[in-house]
């Protein structure tokens, strides 16, 4: 389940944890360093399923895997010399800095068992704010640490609870106070707090309920915005905090359904830029009034508007647009109301948009469907482009492949777009892996896409297909919600619709087609398998997957409970209706062997989920197998244990998909 940084607990069902606690002291990897850490042991090659071995002539996915990964955070220094961002260069994710013209970057953390998710430069530029969990629980705490090196001064320290940084610069203007959300308080609200990093005193301002997170500083430093999410997550409202008295505005229209996401502040105060689908279908990008609330558009795209930046002067403001699945950049002097001549970025995902402080660059992350994610920045004078990173991976960039945006046809006459990435070879009939995003609001995008696994898969002669089901973000608010309260339901439509679409192709050999899904990309391979059994899978993958949608929704964190039974179900109320679109309801029609990978911190999917499927699988005698990674949640933070998972998930489905010659 796709959501920003959140805190998520679970309860245990006791009786599948019971039934399942012989298998699961077998399933736990081990690793070769003490304490869970390193990359875990396989003692057992993979064979083909008629018992001989495939790896003979196969790519390793190492080859394929990034020289080094960032996470979606980047942050360029006060003084505009520098870019803060968060990499797994040293095996664990850690924050770095570097120049930004030149340079090589220096590490200012080294953890072995936490992972870094963020960085914001204090005003001074003197020292970095970051959070970090510990072995993947997402209860983050926040930290400073300076600039120059040096241990980090944690700023929270409450194990139990989850805090979030300021979805906008998190410091004050003048620099003395520190905007975050935290769940401290109740696990079931989270609180808007402010610290004084002078004496260390934290202030509670805003306390009244709900999922709220903290959002930008006014410029003058006296109001703050805040976000509450209500509903399933695309209901958003966005309030204005006055920091001396505490009193909040509600600047959102009472009783509008419709997503705002709030930007940094006109210079003069009087207005907020965000971007909201206001009596739209897809994101625009406008003017919130700071007092009256009035929305005045600048920009109404056919296509989703997904990130925003102004200079400090005010005078530049961009953005991006999501066309078809890849970023376009467009920008405006504000001064004059003229657009200015953007390049075109290369075909891919762009995010974490930043201008420098001198207004003169653009700085983001970008990946595209043959490099890994990178720091980019853009002259806005010359348009000239310079990678200020180089992550890529081993394998030659010219062996790697562009996907193919096709529309398959499915059911009600409707079309679904999806990424097809076809292999180099001339073989008559080609396999072909179903890859299932997850979320269910993402998209599959012409990025490096599951870290360079699916560029492996090609390299070694099968295909993957990538459809944009129902339910997925950048086709506008009405397509994403249509999955709500109906997983397993519209979403698997349009899955059978992509399989048959397959199968209707003279290229694709029928009878080798399998599945790779995480998440809730997991839970939509599950539903494939136990479902769609018509279909002869060929093998299946399903890393950290829902199987149960009662127990998986009653572990959701207290903060996500309004959402969860919006976006999903009730799980006292609507069991039954859960239960009916359960992929573990429908375990014994599973016949295809089945590779199950979960971490045993998840707090989003717990593993209980996991084990339920097995269990049920085992019993059958149906082909399993299942690894536990000990010290890793939802998403990976150790970069052995990212490259053994993905390793042994292609090296499976090459072992069952490749050709027996």
């Amino acid at each position: 389940m796709h959501a920003p940084r959140r805190l998520a607990s679970r309860t245990a069902d006791w009786g599948n944890c019971l039934a399942a606690s012989a298998l699961v002291e077998d399933d736990v990897i081990r690793s070769r360093q003490q304490g869970g850490r390193g990359a875990p042991v396989l003692s057992t090659p993979w064979l083909g399923p008629d018992g001989m071995s495939r790896m003979a002539n196969v790519i390793a996915y190492r080859d394929f895997e990034p020289s080094v990964r960032l996470k979606e955070t980047i942050a360029v220094s006060p003084d505009g010399t520098q870019v803060a961002y968060v990499d797994d260069a040293q095996g664990h994710f850690n924050l770095a800095v570097r120049p930004l013209s030149s340079g090589e970057a220096r590490h200012l953390t080294s953890y072995v068992d936490s992972s870094v998710r963020y960085a914001a430069w204090h005003p001074d530029g003197r020292s970095l704010l970051y959070m970090a969990d510990s072995a993947g629980d997402e209860r983050y705490q926040l930290y400073l640490v300076d600039a120059a090196g040096g241990p980090p001064t944690p700023l929270t320290q409450s194990p139990g609870a989850g805090f979030w940084p300021a979805f906008g610069d998190p410091f004050s203007p003048d620099g003395k106070l520190l905007a975050y959300a935290g769940n401290d308080r109740s696990p079931g609200d989270q609180d808007v707090l402010l610290r004084d990093l002078a004496t260390g005193e934290v202030r509670r301002v805003y306390a009244g309920g709900g999922r709220v997170y903290a959002g930008d500083w006014s410029p003058d430093g006296t109001r703050l915005t805040m976000v509450e999410w209500r509903g399933a997550g695309t209901d958003r409202v966005v309030h204005v905090l006055s920091i001396e008295d505490g009193r909040v505005t509600q600047l959102t229209p009472p009783g509008s359904s419709a997503t705002y996401d709030p930007g940094p502040w006109l210079p003069d105060g009087s207005g907020i830029l965000v971007m909201s689908d206001f009596e739209r279908d897809v994101m625009g990008l406008g003017v919130l009034d700071a007092v009256t609330g009035q929305l005045t558009w600048l920009d109404t795209p056919d296509h989703e508007v997904e990130a925003v930046a102004l200079s400090r002067d005010g005078g530049v403001l961009a953005w991006l647009v999501n066309v078809d699945g890849a970023s376009q950049l467009r920008a405006r002097n504000l001064i004059t109301g003229n657009d200015l001549p953007m390049p075109e970025l290369p075909a891919g995902w762009a995010s974490e948009l930043r201008i420098t402080p001198d207004g003169q660059q653009l700085v983001m992350l970008i990946s595209t469907a043959t490099r890994p994610q990178n720091v980019l920045a853009v002259d806005l004078a010359s348009g000239d482009m310079r990678w200020v990173t180089d992550a890529r991976p081993l394998a030659d960039r010219s062996t790697l492949v562009d996907p193919l945006l096709v529309h398959y046809p499915a059911r009600n006459d409707r079309q679904v777009s999806a990424l097809l990435y076809r292999p180099r070879t001339s073989v008559e009939r080609t396999p072909v892996v179903l890859a299932i995003h997850g979320g269910p609001p993402m998209q599959e995008r012409p990025y490096y896409s599951n870290d360079g696994l699916f560029q492996c898969l090609v390299s070694n002669g099968i295909a993957v297909f990538a459809p944009n089901v129902r339910g997925s973000s950048g086709y506008g608010l009405e397509y994403r919600r249509t999955v709500n309260r109906d997983w397993g339901g519209v979403d698997l439509e349009d899955l059978d619709d992509a399989v048959r679409y397959l199968k209707s192709q003279p290229w694709v050999d029928p009878t080798r087609i399998g599945l790779y899904g995480r998440s809730y990309g997991g839970f939509g391979v599950l539903s494939c398998v136990s479902r769609l059994p018509e279909h002869d899978w060929a093998a299946a993958v399903a890393w950290c997957a829902p199987s149960n949608l009662v127990t998986f929704t009653r572990a959701q964190p207290p903060t996500w409970r309004t959402q969860v039974a919006i976006m999903i179900g009730d799980p006292e109320t609507d069991a039954e209706f859960l239960m009916s679109r359960s992929p573990v309801t429908y375990a014994d029609q599973i016949t295809a062997p089945m590779f199950l990978i979960q971490g045993a911190n998840d707090t989003r999917v717990p593993k209980e989920e996991s084990e339920q499927m097995v269990t049920r699988l085992r019993e059958r005698g149906v082909d399993v197998r299942y690894d536990v990674y000990p010290n890793e949640g939802h998403m990976f933070g150790n970069r052995e244990n990212q490259t053994k998972a993905r390793s042994d998930a292609v090296e499976f489905l090459l072992a069952h998909l490749a050709p027996s010659s």
